[in-house]
């Protein structure tokens, strides 16, 4: 892509998420986010149909950074979320906005998809005995969790280490509250 191009989707990106970090998407409109970047009407239009659409494509390019984020060499809860958490990391502002806005139940259903696909095929391959639906509801209690946990350290301004978090998240998938409950 040319570095033109870049540049000024980057700059529609920013005002906009700038704009959402302030108000609610209902009230940003195309002429302000092109107003504040210094653009033309016909130049967002090219790129986006609207700031719903623009929200999407956020968001969709987040959720396939989290895809990309993981491999197949990810066989332990740490090194997966470790990856995961990298990626909130590297996009701390998106992170809190998404998180923060009403709009953000299709982006956690995504980001779910993204961990349940991981964690049920390891499952199949480690536990074939286990049944689709056991797995289903497993990954579905153990991923909202662990979203639970991102979304408590997102809030919180990223305040604990990316190794602390994960060793949280490892912890609570492996052995549920216990250990945090009853620490001896």
């Amino acid at each position: 892509m040319d570095r033109r191009i870049k540049y000024t989707k980057k700059i529609i990106k920013d005002t906009f998420l700038s704009l959402l970090s302030e108000k609610d998407i209902k009230n940003i409109t195309v002429s302000e986010i092109c107003k504040i970047a210094d653009i033309n009407r016909a130049t967002f239009y090219r790129y986006y149909l609207d700031v719903y659409d623009l929200l999407n494509k956020i968001q969709e390019e987040f959720v396939q950074e989290l895809k990309n984020a993981t491999t197949k060499e990810d066989n332990n809860i740490s090194t997966f979320s470790k990856n995961l958490l990298n990626v909130f990391l590297d996009n701390k502002e998106l992170a809190k906005l998404l998180f923060t806005t009403t709009n953000n139940v299709f982006l956690l259903n995504d980001i779910l998809e993204v961990a349940y696909e991981k964690c049920k095929n390891k499952w199949l391959e480690d536990l074939p005995n286990l049944k689709e639906e056991e797995i289903e509801y497993a990954t579905v209690f153990i991923f909202n969790g662990a979203l639970g946990v991102v979304n408590f350290w997102i809030k919180n301004n990223f305040d604990a280490d990316i190794d602390e978090i994960s060793s949280i998240i490892e912890s609570l998938s492996s052995y549920g509250t216990k250990r945090f409950i009853y620490k001896k």
